[in-house]
């Protein structure tokens, strides 16, 4: 699924889908896709509607990625089942539905086996989350029958730690009960009914990462967690010593320090000077001009920060001018193609949106992860039964 607008993450989608968002590098549905050709399934739909010219370009036909993709396309939003039933002349047997905007290495060949020993029609794939207050949870039996859900409990109403990723595991049969060009949810419509009218639906207890990067946060964790290895996911480039991932062809200038977790894109470049003080990302072709300290950060490709600049815990979407002695600090987020003043700070909670407009290098390695090891919406290697109703 890759329709949703992600408004949460806005000025990062302003312009861009969500699943094009980059984690590490690449997009984070190119890690789904990864994950997914990884347990041997390489016949993918892709749900389209915001934006989603952008992203049937960069993924084509699939083959690049070793895939068959075809696409179907919403003309107006019809929700998370909807665009499924939308998908239907396409889906003839039993299938996986993930979204293309959440990070995960969950194991999913165990939850098509899980589903296929149950005789399910519906599969909901679950993890532990440390606040099901902003999600809910579920009673299951002791064979993962599902029994009853609790919307959004207060604490004195928890009876469980578990949620809904999103990933699910659904017989053709499901897509009679949903109504065509009609705005249907899984979570709000489809589940309960089939749970009233007493059909066969479990919760599968997964191990693994998941990762719903609902806001700026989730994020950031998202790829601080990658760096850290706390999710398998693959990173472009050489590993180097102290947790470095440097792309092809790029340019380190004279006394560049680069102390990770960090990853730097192909053809970026740095120049005499730069301090990489991770966790840090540099996106392809981009250029820290000299002097230039950068920690915490994530930086896209084809930006510019300019010399003797500080940024810390900021976020640099693509194609930005960032000019010389500007200080960006915590929490400040610059939007596709902005460009800052000379020397101009940007505080902490900031955001831009769009305008209109060889070499010696040092490792060194830092134990940190990175602001915050844990938060809202990113679990690692958990097992859990749950519900989910965040969007």
């Amino acid at each position: 699924m890759a329709g949703g607008e992600g408004s949460r993450l806005r000025p990062l989608t302003s312009g861009l889908p969500k699943p094009l968002v980059p984690v590490v590098g690449r997009p984070v549905m190119e890690h789904i896709l990864r994950l997914l050709r990884e347990h041997g399934i390489q016949d993918v739909i892709v749900t389209l509607q915001y934006l989603g010219s952008s992203i049937r370009d960069y993924f084509g036909d699939g083959s690049d990625f070793g895939m068959e993709i075809t696409y179907a396309v919403e003309d107006s939003p019809l929700g998370t089942a909807g665009s499924v039933k939308n998908a239907q002349a396409h889906l003839e047997e039993p299938f996986i539905v993930i979204s293309g905007d959440a990070l995960t290495d969950i194991d999913l060949a165990r939850a098509l086996q899980f589903h296929q020993d149950r005789q399910a029609l519906a599969t909901i794939v679950l993890t532990a989350v440390a606040n099901p207050l902003e999600y809910g949870v579920v009673i299951t039996s002791s064979e993962g029958k599902v029994l009853r859900f609790l919307e959004k409990p207060s604490w004195g109403e928890v009876f469980s730690d578990q949620v809904n990723t999103g990933i699910y595991v659904l017989d053709p049969q499901v897509l009679s009960l949903i109504r065509s060009d009609k705005v249907v949810d899984w979570s709000a419509d489809i589940f309960p009914a089939m749970l009233a009218r007493k059909m066969p639906l479990y919760g599968y207890l997964a191990t693994g990462y998941w990762c719903d990067i609902g806001n700026i946060q989730t994020y950031y964790q998202a790829n601080w967690d990658a760096l850290a290895g706390r999710v398998k996911v693959e990173i472009p480039g050489q590993r180097r010593e102290g947790d470095v991932w440097i792309g092809e062809d790029v340019e380190l200038g004279h006394d560049v320090r680069l102390q990770g977790p960090a990853y730097i894109g192909r053809e970026a470049k740095l120049k005499p000077g730069v301090f990489i003080n991770g966790p840090v990302c540099v996106g392809n072709f981009s250029v820290i001009d000299e002097n230039t300290k950068v920690s915490n950060s994530v930086i896209w490709s084809y930006s510019y920060i300019g010399e003797n600049s500080r940024l810390r815990q900021a976020i640099v979407c693509r194609h930005v001018t960032i000019k010389n002695n500007t200080l960006l600090e915590e929490g400040a987020v610059i939007g596709t193609r902005s460009r800052s003043a000379r020397g101009a700070p940007s505080t902490a909670g900031s955001r831009s949106g769009r305008t209109r407009r060889s070499s010696r290098a040092r490792w060194s390695t830092r134990a940190s992860s990175g602001p915050g090891t844990t938060s809202a919406g990113c679990f690692p290697r958990m097992d859990s039964w749950g519900w989910s109703t965040s969007s």
